[in-house]
């Protein structure tokens, strides 16, 4: 446990956010890693890969549920020095993450099929996209369970070990694909489904070195028999600061399967450009991104402590970071977005495509930077509601243009993009504007809090 009450706020933001980027780094390589191999094959199969690979923003709106509350639960109860609760609070999430992996594949096997059917451009991309999933279903099931682990580590002040496991899965993940994809050494390759049954491989690996990790040599937070055992209040707890996030993630998957609908008559290429366009905009979203999950347990140690002014110091130094950060990334994708596609296809068309995305789209990313941070923060206040208000706010004004965009003669892909560009700044005042007010609520309360 590292007590984030006390020192430097800078030093400990970066600190958290180092091996965090280099974790979420890695975890992002799981996709650009099958994604790179998978290219190889053909268009349809990028373009069933990316329109499968959505599909882990509904894991990922699950794992924020069970991730963000337990690891603003945590950080709080660390701020308080109550180690009972902080106990009582992982081994539940580890009950929680069983469920939503039973759900994950009960559901992923019962509906792959006609999710694929309904946004694909051809029948080649359908299949290769239902051949991805089920393989890769096992992997999306078993990250609830690193998930629980990482974020009760994160929530005590501690970010290195999770980067760690991460990093190992990915290079796993690396040796694997081109063996099971391209057939390398083997002379056997099993394509799409080689590539995804790499990525669940590597994720069974690293569930298997994290709970090696909590046995040995975690004494803060572990596993307990006799915690185990279902306690609704603290799900309760749990689901009340996780669900507006995972909400949010949910409304993103819903967002993006909106788009691969609305472009599927431009082709494979535009579908496969967008795709490739999409993953490296998450990958160099991960800088700021890193910061803000460390303004979460370092702020919300801080809020439960009762110390506000460190908590307002988290957020200035956070946006202050994370914007210059975005900025330069901003240069990057003016300058040569091309180079960062050209990576995984030499398809002119779907260069094209994807690059054109990022030089649009990359006009917003400082204001990305600010939500990232704003959602920060209202994680370690343990009120995620309003995060979850900017996003559905900024989904719906992108949606309905976009619809009626679509129906009109000469619509483009670039008009998708600049509207996004709109509402993304949109959302990013709105956020501000919502954490002013949750930041003056905080401290008529928090004193009182403080003394009982």
């Amino acid at each position: 446990m590292r007590d984030l009450t006390t020192g430097s706020i800078t030093g400990h933001l970066l600190r958290l956010a180092a091996p965090i980027a280099i974790g979420m780094l890695f975890q992002t390589l799981y996709v650009l890693v099958d994604l790179y191999f998978v290219a190889q094959i053909g268009d349809a199969a990028i373009a069933g890969v990316a329109t499968a690979g959505n599909v882990m923003f509904v894991v990922m709106a699950l794992s924020q549920v069970l991730g963000v509350g337990a690891m603003a639960l945590i950080a709080q109860a660390v701020g308080r020095k109550d180690r009972a609760d902080a106990n009582l609070v992982f081994n539940q999430s580890l009950l929680l993450a069983a469920l939503l992996a039973v759900l994950t594949l009960v559901i992923g096997y019962a509906a792959a099929g006609e999710y694929t059917r309904a946004l694909s451009a051809d029948e080649a991309t359908r299949a290769a996209g239902t051949t991805y999933l089920h393989w890769f279903l096992p992997g999306m099931a078993l990250q609830f369970a690193l998930i629980a682990m990482g974020s009760a580590l994160r929530g005590t002040g501690l970010a290195k070990p999770g980067m760690v496991v991460q990093v190992l899965t990915v290079v796993l993940n690396a040796l694997l694909a081109p063996i099971l994809t391209a057939g390398w050494l083997t002379g056997k390759p099993f394509g799409v489904a080689g590539a995804a049954l790499a990525s669940s491989i590597a994720v069974a690996a690293g569930v298997v070195m994290m709970a090696l990790y909590f046995v040995r040599l975690e004494k803060y937070v572990g596993f307990d028999a006799q915690l185990l055992r279902l306690h609704p209040p603290t799900w309760k707890r749990i689901l009340r600061i996780g669900l507006p996030p995972g909400g949010e993630f949910a409304i993103m998957f819903l967002y993006i399967a909106l788009i691969y609908w609305l472009i599927r008559s431009f082709g494979a290429h535009a579908q496969a450009g967008f795709g490739v366009g999409s993953r490296v905009m998450q990958a160099v979203f991960l800088p700021a991104m890193a910061i803000a999950f460390a303004v979460a347990p370092l702020a919300g140690q801080n809020f439960g402590a009762g110390l506000l002014q460190r908590v307002r110091e988290t957020f200035r130094h956070a946006a202050l970071i994370g914007s210059a950060l975005m900025l330069a990334l901003t240069l990057l994708c003016q300058w040569k977005p091309e180079l960062l596609v050209r990576g995984f296809t030499a398809d002119a068309e779907v260069v094209a495509v994807g690059a054109e995305f990022l030089r649009i789209i990359s006009w917003n990313f400082v204001a990305q930077g600010l939500i990232f941070s704003c959602a920060g923060m209202f994680q370690a206040f343990g009120d995620t509601l309003p995060s979850l208000y900017a996003s559905a706010t900024r989904v719906v004004l992108t949606a309905v243009p976009a619809l009626w965009l679509s129906s009109r003669p000469g619509f483009e892909l670039r008009q998708l993009w600049y509207l996004s560009v709109a509402t993304v700044s949109f959302q990013a005042l709105l956020c501000l504007w919502l954490l002013r007010r949750e930041q003056r609520r905080r401290a008529v309360i928090a004193p009182a809090a403080a003394a009982a």
